[in-house]
């Protein structure tokens, strides 16, 4: 849904009374609903005890992309998580939080995250709700804490007039916080790309057929993940302790959740610490890079024999799960002051 160019032109010359009434009209398109697309399987979370309101979807719109909500008030969720990279960070390997600090992995594209049954590249959230104050604490992200977030909320006449009508009377309090940012990024649903509408060259078929024998095991349709953690090789003794940090499993050290393909194309650079900056690189890695180690997976053990003509229609496969609908839907766009 894209607004026409005059709004535009019109919205940066409006006063405040005609800028306020053409925010009202962009918050009166449909907004987002809890759906499972055709063929898809139920969501992990259930929006039965948070149901999605116009009220409530927006003022979690609004809080994912106020940098208020970080200590120093320069960081929001959406610096590091960018629409028009799925909601990743393009061209970062890791992101940038307060006072220029470096995280320690690469910031992962967020959409169809009421599918996924645990959060985070080592499964460490298990409620969707409670995803947001992983980074909201993290002191090299936004570095802040839930006493000090709230009191910001609580002292500004709109965000109480936006609790209120989203919520009903009562307090600004983290649970409502969370619920509405749930409501938001719940409804971040990709299912619209040429591969779903079954739009594909005779080369992207090619590299279909090469995707179902050689990657549909650990990057399942139609989600294209299972979910589950893996190591795939990329180093013969990981840095990063990854899904052991959770499960204190030493045999889990160096592997990551399996993550959704879907959008790829546009969500460089890749793997949990951002090492690949284009998918040609990702796919060398699977055809020569592989290394052996504790946590690789037994089905990668040797590499993939990929030819480079083969290499090539995988990647035109794999630009085919691009969701040009999602990236540029407006609804999930910055919000008007």
């Amino acid at each position: 849904m894209i607004l026409l160019p005059l709004i535009v032109v019109l919205l940066i010359a409006a006063n405040g009374v005609l800028r306020q009434r053409l925010a009202d009209i962009i918050e009166s398109f449909p907004t987002p609903r809890p759906a499972v697309p055709a063929g898809w399987p139920a969501p992990q979370y259930d929006f039965s005890s948070n149901p999605v309101t116009a009220s409530g979807f927006e003022l979690g719109r609004r809080l994912f992309h106020d940098p208020r909500l970080s200590r120093d008030g320069s960081i929001s969720c959406a610096s590091c998580h960018q629409q028009f990279a799925a909601f990743a960070h393009l061209d970062h390997r890791v992101s940038h939080g307060l006072n220029g600090a470096n995280g320690t992995r690469n910031a992962p594209p967020l959409f169809n995250l009421a599918w996924q049954p645990e959060l985070m590249w080592d499964g460490a959230i298990h409620d969707l709700e409670l995803q947001p104050l992983a980074p909201l604490g993290n002191p090299v992200e936004m570095g802040e804490a839930l006493e000090g977030v709230l009191p910001k909320l609580q002292s500004d006449a709109e965000y109480r007039r936006r609790f209120e009508a989203a919520f009903g009377p009562g307090e600004i309090d983290s649970r409502r916080m969370l619920l509405a940012l749930t409501q938001f990024v719940g409804t971040l649903r990709s299912a619209d790309s040429r591969y779903d509408r079954d739009e594909l060259s005779a080369q992207e078929r090619e590299g279909l057929a090469l995707f179902r024998r050689h990657c549909a095991s650990c990057h399942r349709e139609p989600l294209f993940t299972d979910y589950s953690y893996r190591g795939n090789g990329l180093d013969a003794d990981s840095a990063d302790l990854g899904r052991s940090v959770v499960s204190g499993k030493a045999e889990d050290r160096g592997r990551f959740k399996v993550p959704s393909l879907r959008n790829v194309a546009v969500s460089a650079p890749y793997m949990h610490d951002g090492r690949f900056d284009t998918l040609a690189q990702v796919l060398r890695h699977y055809a020569s890079g592989v290394q052996d180690s504790p946590a690789l997976d037994p089905a990668l053990r040797g590499g993939m024999a990929l030819s480079a003509e083969q290499q090539q229609a995988l990647v035109a496969f794999l630009e085919s799960l691009t969701d040009e609908a999602f990236l540029q839907d407006e609804r999930y766009s910055e919000p008007l002051p």
